[in-house]
């Protein structure tokens, strides 16, 4: 019923057509994903409080309704529930076929015991989330989720919602990070972001470092096969070279942003992406996230 690990990425390269946007278009797309993200907390929290007040009047015999394609269901999103032991007791989506199921040692596709950890919030603080990765049935692959849930007397009632995409504040988190690595120890930071699984890699995000001197790269978090190649060889079908473009800004700003298009590692397709990106001791250092 678990989905399996996630595959490696393939290392093929592609690029297709994009090219610098404007301040004000960036603007809008970063908004866009923002809104996208509140739209579905929000469509899980209102579809949560309304599963948590049936059973509040219904008691364990109004969890029959959760398995139902009806009230309980709001498009992709559905409501689940759990006894405090574990038992998997309702569900009106997928994980359906867990229903008498003891799920408390079940872990996710990176091993994550997620369902153990939602017990013991519950258990203490009666109301929480958790993250974790599970098979999204519309895209047929493993996807981020993350699940809302409050406990009703001994019920854990939760309606999870699939992560659209990392969002820009995480892509310059992540990138604060990694300067911060190369600062303390370069090698060692290098190697560490080819480490997938690591804390350099997450799901679309990753970071990718160039030599500004001769513009190979050093390290890819998605790609470490580029690694030694002159990335300043490199275009679109349109002929913008992505990394030459971000290399001369860097050389005469110390940091920048840059529109393209790119291969998102988790969809395996090519989409349109936004970097930030630093100069850092004659290192281009970069991370992007993927708008569409």
């Amino acid at each position: 019923m678990f989905v399996r690990a996630r595959k490696a990425v393939g290392l093929a390269l592609v690029l297709v057509l994009g090219g610098a946007a404007a301040a004000p278009v960036f603007a809008q797309k970063t908004e866009t994903v923002r809104l996208s993200e509140r739209w579905d907390e929000k469509r899980a929290t209102a579809l949560l409080a309304r599963a948590v007040r049936h059973v509040e009047a219904g008691g364990p015999d109004a969890l029959s309704d959760f398995s139902r394609q009806g009230t309980f269901v709001d498009g992709d999103l559905y409501v689940f529930a759990l006894a405090s032991d574990g038992r998997f007791l309702a569900s009106g989506g997928s994980s359906a076929a867990l229903i008498g199921r003891n799920v408390a040692a079940e872990v996710d596709a990176t091993g994550k015991p997620f369902f153990r950890e939602m017990l013991d919030k519950a258990a203490t603080d009666h109301v929480g989330r958790v993250e974790y990765r599970w098979l999204n049935p519309v895209e047929s692959r493993e996807e981020p989720k993350v699940t809302l849930f409050r406990k009703v007397r001994d019920i854990i009632v939760a309606v999870g919602f699939y992560s659209p995409r990392a969002s820009a504040e995480q892509a310059r988190q992540l990138l604060d990070r990694a300067v911060e690595a190369l600062a303390a120890d370069s090698g060692g930071a290098m190697n560490e972001f080819q480490n997938v699984g690591g804390r350099f890699t997450r799901d679309d995000l990753y970071v990718f470092v160039v030599n500004m001197a001769d513009g190979r790269f050093l390290s890819h978090g998605a790609s470490p096969a580029l690694v030694g190649r002159d990335g300043r060889e490199l275009r679109d079908p349109k002929g913008k070279a992505v990394i030459s473009d971000m290399i001369n800004i860097a050389q005469k700003n110390g940091r920048g942003e840059l529109d393209y298009a790119w291969r998102n590692p988790t969809t395996a397709k090519v989409e349109s992406k936004h970097t930030f990106f630093r100069a850092v001791d004659g290192k281009l250092v970069g991370v992007g996230y993927y708008t569409r």
